[in-house]
């Protein structure tokens, strides 16, 4: 009788430690608290970081800490008009029009939404007004708008816009024209947004690295980083940025363009100087 006591007060003892043990969810002084959290329970969204605001443009010095990666950017992020362009090793979203010769030069030429684009910069020397080349083989010519709009001089200092047409021919071959600010918004929307636009726009090669930063070249448009001339005949910015010009004015001394940069993923809305060097694409009539 007596170790048959003894064996039954041994068993109560242990099972009243299992109840009272803080690690055991039955037990009645359980803590949650000191159970370890999986890495899983905590991986974060990326949605948690959104894209930067097409409405920004000014770069930052930080904006490749923040630039969302290419498998961060869901379809749902982008426009509804425009199918989710694909992965870095596809080409899938790349549809080739047809090649023009001009000038002696062959421009390859691309199918972006609803509009066909030249997949180079212009390298056209008109023979007449301020135009320049720092490599004209890789990057173009660069022309300031006047020179670009194909009109008097006059025009980098005072307002033409009576004498800029809706599909303005400038330089450009025969039906192809200068973009205006509508069709680069165009372009901007059929990308997925100026948001990450120059993630995809921009040439793969080219670019001088910047961490954090892919330039995926997801249409064929293949933008390069021809940077700008200036008056007394040098150039800046090459390998660091691309600037375009639009057909549209701002006032009798600027115009506005398009631009990209080594650092960020975003293409700017901005407007330079006309008496500036920039890089030209024509688009289609």
């Amino acid at each position: 009788m007596v170790l048959v006591m003894i064996i039954a007060f041994l068993f109560l003892g242990c099972a009243e430690v299992e109840r009272d043990n803080p690690y055991d969810p039955d037990g009645i002084n359980y803590n949650p608290s000191l159970v370890a959290i999986s890495s899983s329970s905590v991986r974060s969204s990326s949605s948690s970081i959104p894209p930067p605001s097409s409405s920004s443009f000014a770069p930052s010095s930080s904006s490749s800490s923040v630039a969302p990666s290419s498998s961060s950017i869901s379809s749902s992020s982008l426009s509804s008009s425009s199918a989710p362009p694909p992965s870095s090793s596809s080409l899938a979203n790349v549809v080739y029009g047809t090649p023009v010769d001009y000038g002696g030069e062959t421009y390859p030429t691309v199918i972006i939404g609803t509009q066909t684009w030249f997949a180079k910069n212009l390298n056209y020397d008109p023979g007449t007004g301020n135009s320049g080349c720092y490599d004209c083989a890789t990057y173009g010519r660069l022309y300031d708008w006047a020179t670009a709009m194909d009109l008097p001089s006059s025009c980098n200092s005072s307002s033409c816009s009576s004498s800029i047409q809706s599909k303005h021919r400038g330089i450009c071959p025969s039906g192809w024209h200068i973009p205006n600010n509508n069709d680069w918004d165009a372009l901007m929307t059929a990308v997925g947004g100026s948001g990450t636009a120059g993630k995809h726009l921009k040439a793969k090669e080219g670019w001088n690295p910047y961490s954090g930063i892919e330039n995926l070249d997801t249409y064929g448009f293949s933008a390069l980083p021809g940077g700008n001339g200036y008056s007394d005949g040098s150039f800046g910015n090459v390998g660091y940025d691309g600037y375009w010009w639009s057909a549209s004015e701002v006032n009798s001394n600027y115009a506005y363009g398009r631009g990209m940069n080594y650092y960020y993923d975003y293409a700017s809305y901005n407007y330079n100087d006309k008496f500036g060097l920039y890089s030209v694409r024509c688009l289609q009539d």
